[in-house]
């Protein structure tokens, strides 16, 4: 073997092996993954020999995997539940370990109550021994639970690697194709958990900073912020024009009133139950039940009280961008029932005590403020059709394309509150 000294690095050439005449020599070599070599004389792999060198890959960290899940199971958890006078069976709820966008989501919540116990040298000792126990590798218990996370990251890459090196008319091309997509869309539930849970403590602290709060926390039954704008409201049967700052959430939109002096300072006034309501689109025009004229109308009808909320935009375009979040708000909802989501307990503790604790007195000197304006979602919709109530024709409602997920501005200039600056 013969090693060349090259500008950027070593080269080698492999004097045994005869190289084949070619256009280049990198056509006829191979990088070496281990190094910064070219490897001359070795001819590339064909693609079936690739597609089962990754295949082989798959199946060696999937072994390693399966074994670190066993020792955690036989390991830790069987011993856990033998000493019920340690552990609680909320402590041991890690059943539907399969459900990767679940664990994950919960992982830190383990974490948490995991370094609480650590503090105690009684679990100190009876982690090391499950470990020694089960003859396992010189990690820490932190450390194995970490390993399915770490884990759900891989899937992607080693089943797009496989694909790439799959023929689109092999018989096994459509079953890897379905399987990339499904692991993808695992992955992108488990970092649409992660960063709504992010959010919380900026939830519980835009709580915290409107006066007058009255009621359940907004963090009881929701865990986003959709959208927020300031509309022009009449709500029947007072039929009174009144101006107010709408923060919409999951299930619930929260009314708020703006001070006469400090405009940036808002009151709470109310909210509505999102999972009572449908939208409805209005066009311009004289409305019968109110008897206003309308512009860039839109509005709340109560499915079980027939109570009917009527919002007034000041443009068409922050209409459209109202029905938008509307849908996005429903289509949010539907979601988190199928997968099961909600925020722990003790993640709404951890949010709680994130809040400055600031006496709730009115005034200036006293008061929170939060940010006076807020920035509108980017993407508008196409017209089509919407879910409406009995005795409302088809043609007056929207349907709306499918929306990006993306942060709301909203959180991006919290951080520039003054009371909440560190």
């Amino acid at each position: 073997m013969q090693w060349i000294r090259g500008g950027s690095g070593m080269l080698w050439v492999n004097q045994e092996d005869e190289v084949e005449e070619g256009p280049s020599d990198v056509q006829n070599g191979h990088l070496d993954p281990n190094s910064d070599c070219l490897c001359l004389g070795r001819p590339l792999q064909n693609r079936d020999q690739m597609r089962a060198n990754v295949i082989n890959e798959i199946m060696s960290t999937e072994r390693h995997y399966i074994k670190h899940l066993k020792d955690i199971c036989e390991g830790y958890l069987k011993q856990c539940r033998k000493r019920r006078d340690m552990f609680s069976d909320e402590q041991l709820k890690q059943d539907g370990f399969w459900i990767y966008s679940e664990y994950c989501n919960n992982h830190l919540d383990a974490c948490m109550e995991l370094s609480k116990l650590m503090k105690d040298s009684r679990y100190q000792h009876f982690f090391e021994a499950c470990r020694l126990l089960q003859q396992m590798i010189d990690i820490a218990i932190d450390g194995f639970l970490l390993t399915p996370v770490q884990k759900i990251c891989k899937y992607p890459l080693q089943l797009a690697e496989l694909l790439k090196y799959t023929a689109q008319d092999h018989s096994d091309y459509r079953y890897v194709a379905a399987a990339l997509a499904v692991m993808r869309n695992v992955t992108q539930q488990i970092n649409e958990r992660k960063r709504r849970l992010e959010n919380i403590d900026k939830i519980a602290q835009w709580q915290a900073s409107v006066l007058d709060w009255e009621g359940e926390d907004i963090l009881d039954r929701s865990s986003e912020l959709i959208y927020t704008g300031e509309m022009a409201w009449i709500y029947q049967p007072y039929g009174r024009n009144q101006q107010r700052v709408f923060f919409l959430f999951d299930h619930q939109m929260v009314l708020c009133k703006k001070d006469l002096i400090r405009r940036d300072i808002l009151y709470y006034k109310g909210r509505i139950d999102m999972d009572k309501y449908e939208v409805v689109d209005i066009e311009d025009g004289r409305d019968d039940d109110f008897n206003v004229s309308m512009k860039n109308a839109f509005k709340l009808h109560n499915k079980e009280t027939e109570e009917i909320h009527l919002f007034f935009a000041k443009k068409l375009e922050e209409k459209i961008r109202w029905l938008r979040a509307f849908r996005e708000e429903r289509k949010m909802v539907q979601e988190d029932e199928k997968i099961g989501f909600e925020i722990s307990e003790n993640q709404k503790r951890q949010a709680a005590m994130t809040v400055r604790k600031v006496p709730k007195q009115k005034g200036v000197n006293s008061a929170r403020s939060v940010p006076p304006s807020y920035p509108p979602p980017q993407d508008p919709l196409n017209h089509g059709q919407y879910l409406v109530p009995d005795g409302i024709a088809q043609s007056q409602v929207f349907e709306f394309t499918e929306p990006k997920r993306s942060q709301s501005p909203f959180w991006q200039n919290f951080s520039r509150l003054t009371p909440f600056k560190k």
